[in-house]
């Protein structure tokens, strides 16, 4: 099964997707592309760019297809394809929207890390709040346009894991 993780920044996808890891062994954990690009020598603007998101998000949509039949990814193409939205408009994002469309095909199960209220990880300002809250909202919104099955999870990092065990279950 390739489950997908979305949300935007600072939300607890990766210590979610770690968390999880825990009681899924056999599963590979594809981590951010920001993370990938950036082990690989890439180096990114301290303040985001739309050609930093484009990068990771070609990148995204390479990886979704991986050869591997239990897949956990720590971001999914749809995430980067907010960011470049809100960083650079529709223009920027309509030459994606295909692309990420193709790529969320590969996705058996996607799980929305939304911004909680009351946030529970909070977002300081150098970390660029007003973008994770309009990536955030933009997701929760264009989720109901994919037909793919979704779970929304909130609560602690236990809670979370437990929810989405309990919709791996309900697929199989």
């Amino acid at each position: 099964m390739k489950i997908a993780f979305t949300g935007a920044h600072r939300v607890g996808k990766t210590s979610l997707a770690e968390k999880l890891l825990e009681s899924l062994h056999d599963y590979l954990l594809v981590y951010e592309p920001y993370i990938e690009l950036e082990e690989r020598g890439a180096l990114f603007s301290e303040t985001p760019k739309l050609e930093d998101f484009s990068a990771q998000l070609e990148h995204a949509i390479e990886t979704s297809s991986i050869d591997e039949p239990d897949v956990i990814f720590d971001r999914s193409p749809l995430d980067l394809l907010a960011y470049v939205y809100v960083v650079g408009g529709a223009e920027a994002s309509k030459n994606f929207y295909m692309k990420v469309r193709e790529a969320m095909t590969e996705i058996d199960l996607f799980v929305l890390v939304p911004i909680e209220t009351p946030d529970v990880i909070g977002c300081p300002e150098n970390e660029f709040p007003e973008l994770r809250k309009k990536v955030n909202d933009l997701l929760e919104e264009w989720l109901e346009d994919f037909d793919v099955e979704t779970i929304t999870v909130t609560g602690t990092i236990a809670e979370r894991e437990q929810q989405v065990l309990e919709a791996i279950i309900k697929l199989y």
